[in-house]
C-alpha cells in the first residue's frame, strides 16, 4: 500500500501534530520519547551540528512519520515516509528519510560501538529491517552522494530519545519547511 502524498505544509504540520502522543510502538515498549518529540529532538540535532544543510534539518524532523502513516511497519516507515513527502519536499528530502534504516544497517555492521549503544528499540527493529548490512552494500553505501548525511541523521536519530530535553516548538520549524518546500517544487 502506498502511503498519501502529502502536497502542502498544512497538511505536513497536521500529520507531524498527529506525531504527539505517538509512539514507534503500539504499546510503548519502545523509544521513552513521542515520535514528534523525538522528530524535533533530532532536527534541533542536525540543526546544531550542521546549520547551513536545512533538507537535512528537515529530514530529521521528518524521520519517523512513517511510523504515523503506517504503524507497526518498522522496516517500511523510512520507505514510506519519504513517498509522503517527496513532491513536497524534493527528493534529497525523501532519499535521506529513506536512508536512516540504510545508515542504521550500515553503522550496526561497521561500527561495533555503534552497535553495542542501539536502543533496545532499535535492536528489536533492526532484523526487521534488514539486519547488519553485507560488506558489498556496504561498500556501495559509502559511494552514495548522501552517505555523509545520511550517517549524520542517524546519529541524530540515536541520540535524540531524552526524555524531557527541551527543544523548540513544532511551530518555530515551520518557516524552515517552508523554505525547502519552495525549493523542492
Amino acid at each position: 500500500m502506498r502511503p498519501p502524498s502529502i502536497d502542502t505544509v498544512d497538511d505536513l504540520f497536521a500529520l507531524l501534530e498527529r506525531c504527539a502522543d505517538a509512539w514507534d510502538t503500539a504499546d510503548r515498549t519502545g523509544d521513552p520519547v513521542d515520535i514528534l518529540d523525538h522528530d524535533r529532538q533530532c532536527a534541533q540535532l542536525l540543526r546544531r551540528d550542521f546549520p547551513d544543510d536545512e533538507e537535512l534539518q528537515v529530514a530529521g524532523l521528518l524521520h519517523d512519520i512513517g511510523h504515523v502513516l503506517f504503524p507497526g511497519d518498522d522496516a517500511g516507515h523510512g520507505r514510506h515516509g519519504a513517498e509522503a513527502v517527496r513532491g513536497l519536499l524534493g527528493s534529497r528530502v525523501a532519499r535521506l528519510i529513506e536512508l536512516h534504516v540504510t545508515a542504521k544497517r550500515f553503522l550496526v555492521a561497521t561500527d561495533s560501538a555503534h552497535a553495542a549503544a542501539l536502543s533496545a528499540s532499535s535492536q528489536r527493529t533492526l532484523t526487521a529491517q534488514g539486519g547488519p548490512m553485507p560488506p558489498a552494500e556496504a561498500d556501495s553505501f559509502r559511494a552514495d552522494p548522501d552517505f555523509t548525511a545520511a550517517l549524520a541523521l542517524r546519529r541524530a536519530d540515536d541520540a535524540g530519545k531524552v526524555v524531557g530535553l527541551r527543544v523548540a516548538p513544532l511551530q518555530e520549524w515551520r518557516p524552515l519547511v517552508e523554505r525547502v518546500a519552495a525549493r523542492g517544487l
